[in-house]
């Protein structure tokens, strides 16, 4: 899967063909710059169509809504873009970056969609979005444990043909396989194999990003510091990502999971506030997550709300090693065998992400599960909860209609590597991970549930990291702060990056200022420059 690092300049001697519907819209201002974006294309002269569509195009809405997963950003109040871009070749990027550059556009690019902010496909300015749903070709090299991912795929894909050439290597990354591989692994990833193998961004060995001269790079070209950037650090303020090199780790032929429910009449307080003490010093070959929602029960009388911890394992052996293991640190859980199962690992992403469903399950990337409107925000713990904090915790859960708190445990490998080995620096340290996820499913019910989930990251104020208070970067979150009308400004800009990166922010914003001076890849929480 060699690309070449040439401009796009070289690229000669083939005819344009556009995909595409020209129909302007009669009252659009920003017509004349997509007339220009397009007579440079032509003049490029790309060696294959680029497919292009207008607003007037019957396929432009479908393409906008296929990828989008948070449902508020698809709202009228949002500026659309002025074309969609879905790549057929390396090319077709890059002459998008250069004519986008030229003319005054700006481009965003969406691989999974699951930005939860949505800045992969909206802006505050005109823009074209570059749409990598054609862009996911895998090519696995079973001899060197290595693979060939373009951005385009997904985690579900990736996995999938992973076994389809191995069935005893895997890959350490999320749980929901409708993520793209493009943000997922520039902003860190982990799922059930982090305390195993650390992060998806621990493993990349080569990428190839193109770069704002249109230029492609790949890890000898970019140089280190840029290479040091892209894995962690949010490659869309550097450039665009058009594939990752990444090793493959072996995994055993057979795997347990299980998934156990607890309810609050169950003890559910008890057994998570034991699990914090426990989940990051388990046998590194043993995951155990935790989700806390709401449910109802029959259990007194119908129709009872109720707050539910369901824990996902993953154990990288057979059952009765997990039994022993679970055995001898949480007792008190009483996992029994019947609670559990062998299977294959790639089955494994199948039943901790939805039960019962067939192995295809990982090809579809148009899940309805994955696009609701919703709301994230995320945190990390250094100390246990108090049970006193922990029954607050789950009495906020109950005001609410849809939420769910995702804890993923760290230690194992995660302790072993430095902070500023990546930009990624919650390493040693961090008992578990937050995600707080509130979904709902029409836009005028959007202000009550956003108020909800801040009150709640309030409440968790005390309990959490300090100094900085810290977030996952691929869980974006503009409430921690945002640059405003286009202008990014350092000082401000520290007090979300910090959050994010801690003492790695400042690397970040000297690799920004070197790669891209004029601040072309931006959006509302980009890297700033070092000297705005």
């Amino acid at each position: 899967m060699g690309i070449s690092s040439s401009s796009i300049l070289s690229v000669l001697s083939y005819s344009l063909l556009i995909v595409l519907s020209i129909s302007w819209p009669s009252n659009s201002s920003s017509s004349v710059h997509d007339e220009d974006f397009i007579q440079c294309i032509s003049l490029h002269q790309p060696p294959n169509s680029i497919p292009i569509y207008t607003p007037n195009n019957s396929s432009y809405s479908s393409l906008l809504q296929s990828s989008a997963r948070n449902l508020r950003f698809l709202s009228p109040i949002y500026r659309k873009p002025q074309l969609i871009i879905t790549p057929l070749h390396e090319s077709h990027v890059q002459v998008s970056v250069v004519c986008s550059r030229k003319h005054g556009l700006d481009v965003k690019v969406r691989s999974g969609g699951h930005d939860v902010e949505g800045l992969s496909f909206i802006s505050d300015t005109p823009f074209i979005l570059v749409d990598l749903i054609d862009f996911r070709s895998i090519n696995v090299d079973v001899e060197n444990r290595t693979a060939w991912v373009q951005a385009g795929a997904n985690l579900g894909e990736v996995y999938y043909r992973i076994a389809e050439k191995s069935k005893t290597l895997g890959f350490p990354a999320g749980l929901i396989p409708t993520v793209g591989v493009g943000g997922h692994l520039s902003g860190g990833g982990f799922g059930a194999l982090v305390r195993k193998y650390g992060l998806a961004s621990d493993q990349v060995i080569d990428a190839h990003i193109v770069n704002v001269n249109g230029e492609i790079l790949n890890k000898e070209t970019m140089g280190e510091d840029l290479f040091w950037a892209i894995r962690g650090g949010g490659a869309s303020s550097f450039g665009v990502i058009l594939s990752w090199k990444i090793n493959l780790v072996p995994v055993p032929a057979i795997v347990t999971v299980a998934t156990v429910d607890k309810t609050l009449e169950q003890g559910a307080i008890d057994l998570v506030h034991k699990w914090q003490f426990i989940a990051d010093r388990l046998h590194e070959e043993l995951y155990v997550g935790l989700s806390l929602s709401v449910a109802v029960t029959n259990s007194s009388q119908a129709g009872t709300k109720t707050a539910l911890a369901r824990f996902f394992i993953l154990f990288l052996g057979r059952v009765d090693k997990l039994l022993q293991l679970m055995e001898e640190s949480f007792l008190e859980f009483g996992l029994k065998r019947d609670d559990c199962m062998e299977m294959s690992w790639v089955k494994s992403h199948v039943y901790l992400y939805a039960r019962g469903e067939p192995l295809e399950l990982l090809l579809n990337r148009n899940d309805p599960m994955s696009k609701m409107f919703m709301k994230a925000k995320s945190d990390h713990v250094k100390v246990p909860i108090s049970k006193n904090g922990l029954e607050g915790l789950m009495t906020r859960l109950l005001e609410e209609d849809a939420p769910e708190l995702f804890l993923s445990p760290f230690g194992g490998r995660m302790n072993e590597i430095s902070e500023s080995e990546i930009p990624f620096p919650h390493r040693v340290g961090n008992i578990y991970n937050i995600l707080y996820l509130v979904t709902w499913f029409g836009e005028r019910e959007s202000e009550k549930h956003l108020d909800w989930i801040r009150r709640l990251y309030k409440y968790m104020k005390p309990y959490v990291s300090k100094y900085p208070r810290t977030a996952y970067h691929n869980y974006l979150d503009l409430d921690l702060g945002q640059h405003n009308d286009g202008k990014v400004s350092y000082s401000k800009s520290r007090v979300w990056g910090r959050k994010y990166f801690k003492s790695n922010f400042q690397r970040l914003v000297k690799v920004k200022s070197k790669v891209d001076p004029d601040n072309f890849f931006k959006n509302k929480q980009s890297i700033p420059l070092i000297h705005t």
